[in-house]
């Protein structure tokens, strides 16, 4: 199959790097705005494959027209550049016939996709937002916890973090994806179940100590896009569902006050004779402060809890947490040998995995691709563990 990788930033080099290494991968086209800089992560790749796959291309991806005429060539493509252009990109997708998949990062972007669905199918493809590690990765294995259980729960919780294994202070953080990303999942709604119904809440609201044997006690709290569809696929068969991100105390407690402060916001200030909204400011301190090159480790560890029907126990829907709890836990660590982030392998590989599943059939779905729905988890962990990412499942 030929792909096509929209971005060549840390996950789009890492996505061409995964599908590269594939025997039924014939040819991967690697993209930028920055043709030089795609040029020299497409060199690296070859040079670490031993191979010459991966050539590179220059694309201004809010093109939506020469997108699509990119796209006529190839069996899918991997938008992994920032949410805002995914629509467009999506668009160009049908009009190619293209298999298309995204790393998704805003939830009405993710819907505006989505609608497209009708489309998509008439001309036989599929369109698969929200395909990293949460949402993506994250949803394809909580929703198979769910179908374990027997396709209801009372929670499914999950508690996701990419973190540096050395923190330092003041700081204990370091850019490990999109700085506009990582923002908007402390600005935007979180959506979750409650009771079995969809809400949204704030973000960076409720936090709660998160333990994992041979880390420090992390602080768990929610923030906007992990969910994805998991809250409209599971509505009336889950009790509560929400997605967590995970840090070291000392950033939540920055965040928080950061917000207090007002330094998200998009409404735009005067400053002398300039006018800028505290977000853009905070967005290129950021890249500044939290920029870094120490060895990160990715963590994410799933939770669904059996819904129980038994006197005194009101079971789904908010019952009690009683009977088995079943569990898919990941800790991955950065790859020296590829020198891959484990935030880049947990994010891209996925997307990567997913985009040719897609391209192969093995996700059979054209129109709106939902992962907790249309990916087969079995298939997609082999996938995963082939590359060397270990997830253990535990039935308790």
């Amino acid at each position: 199959m030929k792909l096509l990788v929209i971005g060549s930033g840390m996950m789009g080099s890492a996505a061409a790097y995964d599908m590269a290494r594939q025997d039924n991968v014939e040819s991967v086209t690697l993209v930028d705005s920055d043709l030089q800089r795609a040029k020299d992560v497409a060199a690296r790749v070859n040079r670490i494959t031993g191979d010459k796959k991966v050539r590179a291309v220059a694309l201004d991806a809010s093109k939506e027209k020469a997108a699509g005429r990119l796209m006529k060539g190839h069996d899918g493509a991997l938008s992994a550049v920032p949410y805002r252009l995914n629509l467009g990109l999506a668009k160009a997708a049908i009009g190619a016939g293209c298999h298309f998949a995204d790393l998704g990062g805003n939830n009405t972007v993710v819907r505006q996709e989505l609608a497209l669905a009708k489309q998509a199918e008439k001309k036989g493809i599929g369109i698969a937002p929200d395909c990293g590690l949460s949402p993506g990765m994250a949803s394809i294995l909580g929703g198979e916890l769910v179908r374990r259980l027997g396709g209801r729960a009372d929670a499914l919780k999950l508690y996701v973090g990419g973190l540096p294994e050395r923190p330092m202070p003041p700081f204990h953080y370091q850019l490990v994806f999109s700085v506009e990303g990582l923002i908007n999942e402390y600005v935007e709604p979180a959506r979750i179940l409650r009771r079995g119904k969809l809400t949204t809440i704030e973000p960076l609201t409720e936090p709660e100590e998160f333990h994992m044997n041979g880390f420090a006690p992390l602080v768990a709290f929610q923030t906007s896009g992990g969910t994805s569809t998991l809250p409209e696929t599971f509505e009336g068969r889950v009790g509560e569902c929400f997605e967590k991100t995970l840090r070291y105390p000392g950033h939540y407690d920055l965040l928080c006050e950061l917000k207090d402060l007002g330094l998200f916001s998009n409404e735009k200030m005067r400053v002398g004779k300039v006018e800028v909204s505290p977000r853009a400011l905070m967005s290129k301190v950021f890249e500044g402060k939290f920029a870094g090159k120490g060895p990160d480790v990715c963590i994410m560890r799933l939770e669904a809890h059996e819904s129980i029907k038994a006197p005194g126990v009101r079971g789904l829907l908010g019952g009690k947490l009683k009977g088995r709890v079943a569990t898919f836990t990941m800790v991955d660590h950065y790859d020296p040998k590829s020198d891959m982030s484990a935030m880049m392998r947990t994010t891209a590989f996925p997307a990567s995995i997913v985009l040719q599943m897609m391209c192969t059939g093995a996700v059979s779905k054209h129109g709106a691709v939902l992962q907790e729905r249309d990916v087969p988890a079995e298939a997609f962990l082999e996938e995963i563990e082939r590359r060397g990412i270990k997830i253990e499942y535990r039935l308790e």
